[in-house]
């Protein structure tokens, strides 16, 4: 308890001198929604803009307010971010650090109503990072220190709805994702063509796009090496993929696929309906289905492989409160791979994604959103994951149990700011138990200044 308590102290007092995390990042999970007809699917994310960040001051803006759009319509942008992170394995060692952070960027406005620029530095710092506790991912390998720039990009407006960028860049995909649940994010280096198109107001929205990727740098690293090097395969491939979605008031559905030759090819398809009734009770049930296979000379695993897993969840909220089921099941003869992104399966946890060959998981989620109850700003949530059905070995049953607690302030120009607590425990069982404690803390502040 010292060991947790100390880091949390230092947050507070971060704070008061001034200065005050698939489907688990900080920055794009939001708080659990109040309602099961907002929670938004993988599939309803795709290609999502850049988020809209609070500003602190107008002092900038004023500055620039007779300038060209080019200039006056940019934005400076920053995210401070400080993370304590403890992890006991199941084979008894602990991986433990406290990292001070985050990243600063700046996008311009549109030269001529066509081309815009941006960039984006990362950095992570050890406050607390001892060497024989590697492991956290917060730091590198050997707990050291690293800064990047992992976004340089250009943009090209080609119609108001039609939108090319080239370079360095964060993507949101199911399987190609900014993943951003450590100190900072999956970014990579490619090409992207994305668009939308509404048949009217109030009726719906289908968003497009595809592109080339060609490198990624991962969370903890200063590196772009080739998306096929990432997912484990030396060689020199990169990814083609392309996609849609169309989002309704109460549904969306939507097909994505990756293509990277000789490595693996990813199709993942996703649907959802939700409807909220006039007594405040609202329900959700919604589908989704990857399926996986080698291509070309298969040097991913030396031969040809596949799989599939299908995945089903429903939902139902009242007054804040809302309860979900989910289950998985994937297909006898390979697990599942996500090695570009954080998986998007309903049915993974905090540390786990329950996506083994052969393996089923159900899934029991109860959240909640205090507003109702006078402490607005704060959420919590618990998760049940059972997985069964795996080959006979160490592992082959396994629970996991998450506890998620947040709170976001919500005062005037401190919008971006959030603390966040998280618990996960895994029970692994088929042979001699097995556990592993996972420990959480995490301050995030988020804003723009001009």
């Amino acid at each position: 308890m010292i060991r947790l308590a100390m880091p949390l102290l230092a947050l507070l007092l971060l704070q008061a001198a001034g200065r005050a995390s698939g489907q688990e990042a900080i920055s794009i999970e939001e708080p659990p929604p109040e309602s099961a007809s907002a929670d938004k699917s993988s599939i309803e994310k795709i290609f999502s803009p850049a988020k809209e960040r609070e500003r602190i001051t107008d002092w900038l803006e004023n500055q620039l307010k007779d300038e060209p759009a080019f200039l006056r319509d940019a934005t400076l942008f920053a995210n401070f971010r400080t993370y304590y992170l403890r992890q006991d394995h199941f084979d008894a060692t602990t991986s433990e650090a406290w990292s001070l952070g985050g990243s600063i960027g700046l996008r311009s406005g549109y030269l001529f109503e066509r081309f815009a620029i941006g960039a984006t530095g990362y950095t992570s710092l050890p406050i607390y990072a001892p060497a024989d506790r590697s492991g956290t991912f917060l730091l590198k390998p050997n707990q050291d220190s690293y800064s990047v720039v992992g976004e340089l990009y250009g943009k090209l407006r080609i119609t108001d709805d039609l939108l090319a960028t080239a370079y360095r860049q964060e993507l949101s995909t199911p399987y190609i994702d900014r993943d951003d649940r450590l100190m900072t994010p999956n970014t990579f280096e490619g090409y992207t063509l994305v668009g939308s198109w509404s048949p009217g107001a109030d009726e719906g929205k289908l968003i497009y796009g595809g592109g080339w990727v060609t490198k990624m740098k991962d969370q903890n690293s200063e590196r772009f090496v080739s998306m096929s090097e990432e997912a484990g395969v030396a060689i020199d491939r990169g990814v083609a993929l392309a996609g849609a979605s169309y989002v309704t008031k109460n549904g969306s559905i939507g097909l994505f696929d990756y293509f990277s030759n000789d490595v693996i090819n990813i199709g993942y398809a996703e649907g959802k309906y939700s409807r909220e009734f006039e007594s405040g009770v609202a329900v959700l049930g919604a589908a989704q289905f990857t399926d996986q296979h080698s291509t070309g000379n298969d040097l991913l695993t030396g031969s040809s492989f596949a799989g599939n897993q299908v995945g089903v969840k429903v939902a139902c909220s009242y007054a804040g409160a809302m309860a979900t089921l989910g289950y998985s099941n994937t297909t006898r003869g390979t697990s599942l791979r996500s090695p570009w992104s954080s998986y998007p399966g309903y049915t993974s946890g905090q540390v786990e994604d329950f996506n083994r060959a052969a393996e089923q998981a159900f899934m029991l989620k109860t959240s909640y959103v205090f507003s109702g109850v006078g402490l607005p700003g704060f959420t919590a949530y618990a998760l049940w994951i059972h997985g069964f059905g795996v080959a006979p070995s160490v592992g082959s049953n396994e629970d996991e149990y998450d506890f998620d607690l947040q709170w976001r302030p919500g005062l005037p120009k401190l919008k971006g700011l959030s603390f966040r607590a998280r618990l996960a425990m895994v029970n692994q069982r088929g042979g001699a138990p097995a556990t592993l404690d996972e420990y959480q803390l995490i301050m995030n502040y988020d804003f723009a200044a001009l």
